[in-house]
């Protein structure tokens, strides 16, 4: 009897045990839930000037811990946003001007990196940072073509609060020309678009590309080597910005 009873009275706190242990979740399986800040850098050639490793990813790396960025920077000079955007939205369709062969190319090349560089790490936020626009000066679609894009990375992500920074082209060409039309239009949209998203900033590049000719500054097109450092710390500002405000 004895030998029963305690036999009985062993097995009762285990059995307590076993039942918690399927009740409660095995903590060390869980997801990251805290996931990585992914930032996503791409457009045409002042962003190709644009090393993100001197003034941007150590901006974002101090913001939120260096295990916790992934910084993916795809960019390809003198290309239309044609060249991502995968649907034609002028109409009638351009003939002249940057009118690439295949429609979105650039696209594909840029969500095939990001997608290898994200594999199997949960994303906490989504940042798409944008430095385009300078071939686009008789696009009657700016953005248009700048919804879809962002629509696409929505898509192909399966992450529906991408936040975006454009940087607004720069005063390059408005001193006079046939181009300072053009650059009027795409700054306009530019700064429209960004103020009307959600998630959306831009920031000022008319500085970043001054450079003196005797006693006479000239507007470059591309930027000075301290104006691209300048250009990684505003995107990474304005970057971080967003991501705080949305934790709020």
């Amino acid at each position: 009897m004895f030998d029963k009873m305690t036999s009985k009275l062993l097995l009762f706190p285990a059995a307590i045990l076993l039942v918690s242990l399927k009740l409660t979740p095995c903590i060390a399986a869980e997801p990251d839930i805290d996931g990585k800040h992914l930032f996503i850098l791409s457009g045409q050639s002042n962003m190709v000037g644009m090393n993100q490793d001197v003034s941007f990813t150590p901006a974002v790396n101090k913001a939120f811990g260096k295990n916790k960025v992934i910084v993916v920077k795809d960019a390809h000079g003198g290309q239309s946003i044609r060249s991502w955007g995968k649907t034609n939205h002028e109409f009638p369709p351009p003939t002249t001007g940057r009118v690439p062969k295949v429609r979105g190319e650039l696209y594909d090349r840029l969500i095939e990196k990001v997608k290898t560089a994200i594999v199997g790490q949960p994303l906490k936020t989504v940042t798409f940072v944008w430095m385009q626009g300078e071939s686009d000066l008789n696009n009657t679609a700016y953005d248009a073509y700048l919804k879809e894009l962002l629509d696409q990375l929505e898509t192909d992500l399966a992450f529906k609060r991408i936040n975006f920074v454009i940087g607004r082209i720069s005063d390059a060409g408005l001193d006079g020309g046939k181009r300072r039309e053009g650059i009027m239009t795409i700054r306009r949209v530019q700064q429209e678009f960004a103020e009307a998203h959600p998630r959306g900033a831009w920031v000022d590049t008319d500085d970043l590309n001054d450079r003196k000719d005797g006693e006479k500054v000239v507007h470059d097109l591309h930027y000075t080597k301290d104006g691209y450092v300048i250009l990684g710390a505003r995107f990474s500002e304005k970057a971080i910005e967003l991501i705080e405000k949305s934790n709020k």
